[in-house]
């Protein structure tokens, strides 16, 4: 593929790449998708530490365009474990024959719109040039590692993993002093596994997280007959619901109940497990009393399961409302901390001065250690993208575009980028909802638009700058109506050092962003400029 002219290019064979590209041969389009791992998944190819599972229901995490795929899979758990999924997305390329179009061990390293051809050329780091009219960047929200600049890191003697990157070879820990620096979801996921094996395992807490209860176990034969027999109906409450999945969305307010009601519909969802918690009311997000029951409730629990009182206070988050940061969903976690080989460090208190040849100094004190995880997580939304260089109108580069925050319009299109579209991008609700049901909503509204551009013969299609900057300011006005400002989380890029402070997830919801979406696009892809073969200009509809 030294040289090579396609209609549609996919960056990215996770479960965005796979999807666009089906939708691309139902359409006639040629496409190609190109990826850095050695084969499909995307972020479950490359996340597969101890104990990394999804922390959506499995029979929900899926694809719901084929009646036939979902009668046919079944999951074994009800949660599953990183290699059942990375088997069930190459039993979709395979099913559906996609594999032939798929390059893999391959970056883009830059895409620079032609405004001669109107194409878009692409370059990898194999020496490919690619041209295409349509380039679709399914990079993933969560794709590029997050390692902190730790002093001294290189001097370490010992073996050193990153949970976004782990390796493809089994990794024993046994009979090791493991340190493991972060307590995201990863973190959460991976210390009691970790623990169960390691002679020690020492965790470097810089903020506690709230985390609910899995209850995980094998998938329950009832689910899945219920999921098979009604797949359209969940899927559509799916798809209309606020975090795109079928959980009971409560429309009452934490505020108008006694305490004794509070806490037992917080009893009944935290007996649900998941996220079914942070639909008990309708304002756990928007109002800071509702929030604190919440957090309250969440403490109670915590001291619950954790024997030593000094380290359940440690292990509960007193720094950001409960929901403001991303929940995590655990098996064990807490009661990890009543092993007598499992040590909490507050890092906050006493922080991470260097890593040394033997492990690491943190509050002056050194801690012995034969393997350092870093759970530090990613540049999350636009970390993939910023790392390709992307040049639209003029030259303009996406970096320079997006110095102070990135700026789309409905998180898929950029103004100045034509025929680029950013999958679950920012300004979506994306990394806010059940990715499979964004994802899904996305690749089927850009494959809408590529289906319209090409039985009216148009060229291009291009966000208006007005356009943009209205969404943008919708996305910041809802975001202002929340209590996500009050967290310092990767979802308003607080994680990276210098990344812009705005929030980077739209937060009004699955059901009320797919409904702006389909009218936009109904109207004639208002907010945006089509350019036909003939050039000629449409005239753009309005934001």
């Amino acid at each position: 593929m030294a040289t090579a002219d396609v209609d549609a290019l996919i960056v990215g064979a996770g479960f965005s790449g796979i999807y666009m590209l089906k939708r691309c041969r139902e359409l006639g389009l040629s496409a190609r998708v190109i990826d850095a791992a050695t084969d499909v998944g995307g972020t479950w190819y490359w996340n597969r530490y101890p104990g990394a599972r999804c922390d959506v229901e499995s029979m929900s995490y899926s694809y719901s365009f084929s009646d036939e795929l979902q009668r046919d899979w079944t999951w074994t758990e009800r949660y599953a474990q990183q290699p059942e999924i990375l088997d069930y997305v190459a039993h979709v390329v395979e099913r559906f024959d996609l594999r032939r179009d798929m390059r893999f061990e391959t970056r883009v390293t830059s895409a620079a719109f032609d405004e001669t051809s109107n194409r878009w050329q692409v370059e990898t780091d194999r020496g490919d040039n690619i041209s295409a009219k349509y380039c679709v960047m399914a990079t993933g929200c969560l794709s590029t590692t997050n390692l902190p600049d730790f002093r001294g890191l290189e001097s370490f003697e010992g073996d050193t993993y990153h949970t976004g990157r782990w390796p493809h070879e089994a990794v024993d820990f046994t009979g090791k002093r493991v340190g493991i620096i972060g307590t995201g979801s990863s973190g959460v996921q991976s210390t009691p596994v970790i623990a169960a094996e390691a002679a020690h395992l020492t965790v470097f807490q810089r903020t506690p997280n709230f985390s609910v209860p899995a209850f995980h176990g094998p998938i329950d034969p009832d689910v899945v007959k219920m999921w098979k027999t009604r797949h359209r109906e969940l899927r559509q409450h799916a798809r209309t619901s606020r975090i795109g999945d079928i959980f009971e969305v409560s429309e009452t307010s934490a505020l108008d109940l006694t305490r004794e009601a509070r806490d037992a519909e917080f009893e009944r969802r935290w007996g649900q497990g998941s996220f079914n918690f942070l639909a008990s009311f309708t304002d756990l997000i928007t109002s800071r009393a509702a929030n604190d029951f919440a957090v309250d409730f969440a403490h109670k629990k915590i001291r619950q399961r954790v024997d030593d009182p000094e380290v359940a206070e440690l292990l509960c988050p007193k720094d950001h409302p409960f929901g403001t940061k991303r929940l995590c969903v655990d098996t064990d976690y807490f009661e990890t901390f009543n092993r007598d080989n499992v040590s909490l460090v507050d890092v906050k208190a006493a922080p991470i001065e260097e890593i040394t040849p033997r492990g690491l100094r943190a509050g002056g004190k050194e801690f012995e250690l034969d393997a350092i995880v870093f759970a530090t997580g990613f540049d999350a939304m636009t970390g993939a993208l910023l790392a390709i260089d992307i040049r639209g109108r003029g030259g303009i580069e996406f970096k320079e575009k997006w110095s102070d925050g990135p700026k789309t319009y409905l998180g898929l299109a950029v103004a100045g980028f034509p025929n680029l579209f950013t999958v679950t991008g920012p300004g979506s609700p994306s990394v806010l909802s059940n990715m499979i049901t964004s994802i899904e909503q996305h690749i089927e509204w850009i494959a809408d638009c590529m289906g319209y551009m090409e039985a009216r013969d148009l060229t291009t299609i291009e966000a208006s700058r007005e356009a943009e900057d209205k969404w943008m300011r919708h996305v910041s006005d809802v975001a202002d109506g929340t209590l996500f400002f009050e967290s310092n989380t990767w979802y308003v890029g607080a994680n990276i050092p210098g990344k812009p402070r705005v929030i980077y997830p739209y937060v009004g919801g699955v059901g009320a962003y797919r409904d702006i979406c389909s009218k936009i696009a109904a109207d004639g892809y208002a907010g945006f400029t089509l350019v036909s073969a003939a050039e000629h200009v449409s005239p753009a509809m309005g934001a």
